[in-house]
Order: C-alpha cells, then structure tokens, then sequence
C-alpha cells in the first residue's frame, strides 16, 4: 500500500494501456486515420466515415423468415413471410440472415476484401455480421466458412470467408473450423447463371472433410461467406454438412443479392 501522501505506482496493465494509447497516437499522427471505404478522414482507423455509413444499406425486415432476403413491402412474403424462391424450393439450410444489400456501397465494401488483399475490411464488417445473426449466433455450437477451390485459393492467399468468420467469430465468442469443407472440383463462375443454373453447377461440389466429420456431427452450424446471391452455394454447403450429422446449419453473410423479383 502506498504511504499517505505518496501516489501509487501505475500496475502493468495500466502500463500497457498507456503504451498503446501512446501507439496509437503516434500512429495516426504518422497515418492519419481515413475511411475505408473512400479514404476520407476519420476519427478512429478502421471505421467508416458518416457518409460512407449513411450510405451503408443494411438490411432488416421486412425480409424473408427464411433465407433473409429483402422485401421491399411486408405483404411480399404473403402469409408465411417466404420470398417465391424459398416457396418453390425450400432450402436445406434452418435460416439465413444478411448484414447489408449488395448495392454499389455493399460492393465497395466486399469486393477489396474479395480482390484486393484488403484484409482491414474484415474488422469493419465483422460486426455487422454479428448484428444481422445475433439470433443464429446466440445458438451455434460453430462457424464454418464456405471454402474456395485449392486453386483458387494458391492465387488468392486467402480465403475471404474464412477471413470474416474468424473476425465474428472473436466478437460472438465462437469456434470456427475453418477447414471443414472441401470442393471437390472447379465450378463454373456463377455469375450470369440462373438460380437453376447455379443449383446444378455446384450439386455436389462440396463435402466435409473426413478428419472433420467427428466435430461436425450433432453441432449447429453456422456457414459463414461474403456475399449470397440465389443460395446454391450455401444449400450446397448445408447439404454435405448435414450428410456428415449437423443437426442444424444457418447462414450468415456480409452481403445478399436482392431478388430482381421482389423490387
């Protein structure tokens, strides 16, 4: 205990706390912090600035109850609150929820991150994610991020799912596996594909890996990825892990596709 009078020596965490306001202090002086969306200036690194999150659509209801993507009037999802899609061919996935439109600011947002080695994006729009599948999140055993083709991913370094299912994934206090699925070939780009078209192209692409059958079985699972256009890729994905024993998959992504059909 410190004599009366005398003031008590700082603790090593308020040390270290010291130093690194120092840092960071010292690192925006040297980098002023910007935006980084469009590189306007901003208070703290790593955020965005108001415009750039004025311009930020996020998505909330209405939507549909089921693979989450926007209504533009409640009334579209008709009595059981379901998009024509979801109607016509139920997916194998339990739900799956969206953080923000993939409009010209979503694209902004996802496509340095998918492209362009921005690998600072994925702190931004982690907490999105986590907001969008609170719910999902609250419930999951794990987070399992959809898998680029071996191929792909040598030229790419990274894998941007696996990216930003490791970022929620410290927010919700979350395991992730990140390798627990496989494609087992290369797909055709999907782009310009109809949903049918999508659906078959990707029909059994994927699979568990064997040595990850085991963590996989009687979890509930949360398929994380970037960007969720018709939803083949994410059905192919709850397909091969409900084969392996998941009692349960959700879906979570940064950025859906608006139905061109519900505008």
């Amino acid at each position: 205990m410190a004599s009366p009078g005398k003031t008590a020596p700082p603790r090593n965490s308020e040390i270290a706390h010291r130093l690194l306001q120092a840092g960071r202090a010292a690192l925006d002086f040297l980098v002023p912090p910007r935006c980084a969306a469009c590189d306007e200036p901003v208070a703290v690194q790593g955020e965005l600035c108001p415009g750039c999150f004025g311009r930020t659509s996020f998505i909330s209801a209405p939507m549909c109850v089921r693979c989450g993507v926007p209504f533009a009037a409640a009334d579209q999802g008709g009595s059981e609150g379901l998009c024509p899609g979801c109607r016509a061919h139920p997916p194998l996935f339990r739900q799956a929820r969206a953080a923000v439109r993939y409009d010209d600011q979503g694209r902004r947002l996802i496509l340095p991150l998918k492209h362009a080695d921005r690998l600072d994006l994925a702190p931004i729009l982690a907490p999105m994610l986590v907001r969008a599948g609170q719910e999902m999140l609250a419930r999951a055993d794990l987070l399992v991020p959809v898998p680029l083709h071996r191929r792909r991913l040598f030229h790419r370094k990274y894998n941007q799912a696996a990216v930003l299912a490791f970022a929620a994934g410290r927010i919700a206090r979350r395991p992730v596996l990140p390798d627990a699925l496989q494609r087992t070939r290369r797909t055709a780009p999907l782009d310009d594909k109809s949903p049918e078209e999508r659906a078959r192209e990707v029909a059994g692409s994927l699979r568990v890996r064997p040595n990850r059958a085991a963590a996989i079985a009687g979890r509930t699972v949360v398929l994380i990825d970037d960007v969720m256009t018709s939803g083949a890729t994410a059905n192919a994905c709850a397909a091969a892990l409900l084969a392996a024993g998941a009692c349960a998959v959700d879906v979570l992504v940064a950025a859906r596709v608006p139905d061109p059909r519900l505008r």
